[in-house]
Formats: structure tokens, sequence, C-alpha cells
């Protein structure tokens, strides 16, 4: 803590001293959007260049002065916290001055420059994001309070921890990690009892785009058990992204790669290859809206996929047929068939990518 609070005093410090040189005072801040500050390597993913283009917060331009205005309160209030060890989770921030910030997606980007700014991770600057993910399978760990938690599967999951970095005694007997993009289908597994029958595994689930904490868990659990981690994904442009950032990280957050991304992560399914593999009639697929086009020439232009021949292959065939499909569409082979069929052959056969 004692870091954090001397990382804000030198923001502040360099505030002051351009105030007594009558000069207007200037934030500097990475730029976390472009492409042009990213390098992809292998074993880490997507990761902020150290020397980055940066942009200026300037307090004596009316375009940026509101902005400087409230990365100042946050960073004020981050300092209360951290001094009183108490913390608070982005709505709270946002809450308190709901007029001031004017939503909630101000609030969660400037708390994003801060931590980029600092160097340092969101959780040390006593900010909790709300977590959406769920975790099931076989599992057990304790969290920093002294709750023991256990995961193996029931009906239900439990939610991923909101300190990730806190839980400690992690213990499991999984032999791999699925990571499911949707929440009903990840429900449905539970029902199917899947995480058991077939040998004992991890399931997790961001619903949808994962979570800062979700993601921290994914790797956590792999740093800790060094198992193989599959993907279960919608075949569609949306899905291929979700697993991107699981795998390879994501643009904005790149300055926190190293604790984030997961390039061992394989890919799963649903493959694009596996609906004519299957022979899944075209009546259950869906048409790609012009978005599902624009999203899929993005991926493929990305700098991963060029060194994943296999997975340039799919987005090849799911581009040419112009069609989409959610894993759902495995109903129409049986109601069962991800979990009786599906799923087992793939891991007994190796059918990833």
């Amino acid at each position: 803590s004692s870091e954090v609070l001397e990382a804000i005093e030198n923001v502040i410090e360099d505030v002051l001293k351009s105030l007594a040189q009558k000069k207007a005072p200037v934030l500097t801040l990475a730029n976390r959007s472009g492409w042009r500050n990213i390098e992809f390597k292998d074993s880490v993913g997507l990761q902020m260049i150290p020397h980055c283009t940066t942009k200026q917060i300037r307090s004596d331009c009316p375009r940026s002065a509101p902005k400087f205005a409230l990365i100042l309160k946050i960073l004020s209030m981050i300092y209360k916290m951290v001094q009183t060890n108490t913390y608070a989770t982005k709505r709270d921030i946002y809450y308190s001055d709901t007029l001031l910030f004017g939503s909630q997606s101000v609030v969660d980007n400037i708390i994003n420059d801060i931590s980029c700014m600092l160097k340092i991770p969101r959780r040390s600057l006593h900010i909790l994001s709300t977590t959406k993910g769920f975790v099931a399978g076989n599992l057990s760990y304790t969290e920093e309070d002294g709750t023991k938690v256990n995961c193996t599967c029931g009906a239900t999951a439990v939610t991923v921890p909101s300190n990730v970095q806190g839980i400690k005694n992690l213990i499991s007997h999984a032999k791999f990690m699925l990571i499911v993009e949707k929440d009903a289908t990840f429900q449905r597994l539970l029902d199917d009892d899947f995480c058991n029958k077939l040998s004992p595994c991890i399931m997790i689930t961001g619903r949808g785009v994962p979570d800062l904490n979700t993601r921290l868990l994914v790797r956590k659990l792999w740093d800790t058990f060094q198992i193989p981690v599959f993907t279960l994904m919608d075949a569609d442009p949306h899905g291929v992204e979700i697993m991107c950032i699981y795998k390879y990280g994501s643009v904005s957050m790149s300055f926190e790669a190293h604790h984030l991304t997961v390039p061992s992560i394989k890919w799963l399914g649903l493959l694009p290859s596996d609906l004519q593999r299957l022979n899944i009639r075209k009546d259950v697929l869906i048409p790609f809206t012009k978005q599902d086009q624009n999203k899929l020439a993005s991926i493929q232009k990305r700098p991963y996929i060029a060194c994943q021949p296999m997975w340039k292959k799919e987005l090849d065939i799911m581009a040419a047929s112009k069609l989409k499909a959610e894993i759902q569409v495995l109903t129409s082979l049986s109601s069962d068939y991800l979990s009786r069929v599906y799923l087992p052959n793939k891991l007994q056969f190796g059918g990833w990518l």
C-alpha cells in the first residue's frame, strides 16, 4: 500500500510543481486503445510496448479539463481507501456522484487509465469489479477472509471470487479446464453432471465477454494446476473474439497481460468445420449480419491469427459460408448431444485446435 500511496503522491507533486511555476498541469497517459502500441508475443499474448505513444490530459484545454479533474477526483478516492484499508466497487465510485461522472463507462475507463499510468493492478488500488462469472467442478479453495469454498459439481455453480489474488489452498484433481462462453450452455452441462461423468474437470463461464476476475481466475488455475484449458464457444465472430480475450488478452488491458492471458488455451468447439462434419441443417444456422462480417474481417487481420494456421482455416470456412451457429444447434441432433456425444468424442480423440 505504501507503494500505491507514493505513486499517487508523485502524480500530485508534479501537478503542484506545475502550478508553482505558473504552468497548466498535465497528466500523461499511455494510448491504450490503438494497435500501434501493442506487440504480440506467443508466450504472453498482446502486451503494451515499453515506449508506447502517449496522450496528454491538459488542465487548460476545454476538451480535456473535465477528464483531468475526474482523474484527480478518483485518485483522491483511491488514496483514502488505501489509507483506511477499505474497498469499493467501480459501481460504488460511480454512484458516489452520478452527476459528476455522467456514466459508469467513464468511471471504468478512468480507473483503467489510472491503473496503467501508475503501473499498479486495479486490485491494489482497492477497487473491486463486480463479478459475473461462475465456476464449478473439481475445485476447492480458501478465500482471503478464511471462508472455505467447494465448487464440486452440484446443480449450482459458485460465483467467481471478487478477490482472486487473495484465494489460497487451491485443491483440484481436475484433468482439464473447460471455459464455456454462455451461461445457458454452462447450466446445461451442470444439469447433465458433465464435470463428473467424463473425468473430473473445472468449468468456468464469464457469461459472454469475461470480466477481469474471471480472466484472473482462469490464469490462476492454469498457473496452479498446469492442466489443459479448452474453450467452448459459439461458431461466430463474437465467440472467436471472446476466446481470443482469454487466450491473448485485449488491447485495452494489454498493460496487465502478464496476469490475465493463458496462451496455451485450445479451441475445442464449436468449430465451423464441425457444422459440415455433423451435417447440421442449414435452416438452424443464422446468416451473418454486416456487423459479423466486419468483426470477422478485423479478427482475420490480427497478429495472432498468422501463427495459428488451423484457426485461420476455420475462420475462412466461416467467412465463405457467411453463416454462424450457437452451441445450442447441437440439440437439433439430440437434446443431450453436447454432453453425451460431442464433448466426450472431442476430448477423447483430440478434436481441438
